[in-house]
């Protein structure tokens, strides 16, 4: 029996073929096969969400994910997010509302606010905590982040 499997994916807009073991996580593969360090490993048990990752526009845990899963899905990582104007509004705003302090959690962070707003342009209060209830960060308040997130919302939807 064969115990790995060729994967064809695209990562940040790049079409990329992986030979991974069948029980390979994406994160696993994102960190140390293609080099991509934004997505945090944290809890490796999917509490956490500093491994948060977008696939086909959906926020999901990449420590939870097996790559081999992921065959013919798009995966968008703070790496390839760059030329986001949401993700940029959003950082504008973390930094603004001083949603962050060691950085840790904030890739994940980033990635599911852009993937709530994605879904909902006009988050309420309670649209943004439920959103964001994957996310731990033990640095700063929650309200700071939920701030930030409501904020970029209203920059990008006026």
């Amino acid at each position: 029996m064969n115990d790995t499997l060729e994967v064809r994916i695209t990562v940040n807009d790049s079409p990329i073929v992986l030979e991974v073991p069948l029980t390979e996580t994406l994160l696993t593969s994102l960190r140390d096969r293609l080099q991509l360090t934004g997505a945090k490993r944290g809890c490796n048990q999917g509490v956490c969400g500093a491994c948060t990752v977008m696939v086909d526009g959906m926020a999901v845990r990449a420590c939870l994910s097996l790559t081999a899963n992921c065959e013919g899905q798009s995966v968008l990582t703070i790496e390839g997010a760059g030329a986001d104007p949401a993700i940029a509004a959003l950082q504008d705003a973390f930094i603004e509302a001083a949603a962050l302090q060691c950085g840790f959690c904030t890739p994940g962070q980033l990635i599911a606010a852009r993937a709530l707003l994605a879904q909902n342009s006009r988050p309420s209060i309670e649209d943004v905590q439920q959103g964001m209830s994957g996310n731990l960060c033990r640095c700063t308040g929650y309200n700071r982040i939920i701030d930030a997130v409501r904020k970029a919302a209203q920059r990008l939807h006026p």
